[in-house]
């Protein structure tokens, strides 16, 4: 169980238990924050302590390891982890005011706050530059559309209903979730998510090399 100070050394030691490979190139690793949606941030925060979460992203030969600890989280609440193709923040944090949809998600991982409030979650899968899905079965098809962009959303919309939250959304196992609560934000230079560590500066938009 974390307790309270727990530090981004667990997110090396976690990297270093399940996934860290042992090719001969050292592993490219990434380390950025989510921020809070503004909205609901008196829902997620516990007593006057910022909430945070600090993703470490590596990527390795044949697939990347992402560990991400939460803190400072009201004391046992549930999340969905998601990458996904939009963030609804601008990179400075404020909300994207001509912000549309969060487009393409991928439910990657549950996350539970234990009773300080904390919580480690890691998970392997295809993350860094080359993240994608896409369906051909479609008219008109949905192309490779990459999701650079990683968040959680509350697991329950009760939890978010003290700061006005109504309805559910998606994001979650039964489709039944709360509303956004920590996301990324883009590259003030690129637009691009955290994900892509590879930036392609020479389109426009910027895209990202494989």
């Amino acid at each position: 169980m974390l307790r309270a100070g727990v530090s981004s050394f667990t997110l090396g030691l976690a990297l270093v238990l399940f996934g860290q490979s042992a090719w001969a190139t050292p592993p490219v690793t990434s380390v950025f924050n989510l921020s809070p949606n503004p909205k609901f941030i008196q829902c997620l925060q516990n007593g006057s302590a910022a909430p945070s979460a600090q993703v470490t992203v590596t990527q390795n030969e044949l697939n990347d390891d992402l560990a991400i600890l939460v803190q400072n989280v009201k004391p046992n609440l549930g999340f969905d982890l998601f990458t996904i193709e939009n963030t609804n923040l601008l990179p400075n944090g404020m909300v994207d005011p001509n912000f549309k949809t969060f487009g393409l998600a991928w439910y990657q991982s549950d996350i539970q706050a234990d009773d300080f409030g904390n919580a480690l979650t890691v998970i392997r899968s295809i993350l860094v530059n080359q993240i994608f899905g896409f369906d051909a079965g479609t008219t008109p098809p949905l192309p490779p559309t990459h999701t650079f962009h990683v968040g959680f959303w509350f697991n329950k919309p009760a939890d978010a209903a003290p700061c006005g939250f109504t309805g559910s959304t998606p994001f979650n196992g039964e489709q039944n979730a709360g509303p956004n609560a920590m996301i990324s934000v883009p590259n003030a230079t690129t637009g691009l998510g955290p994900l892509c560590l590879n930036p392609n500066t020479s389109t426009h938009p910027a895209t990202c090399n494989p």
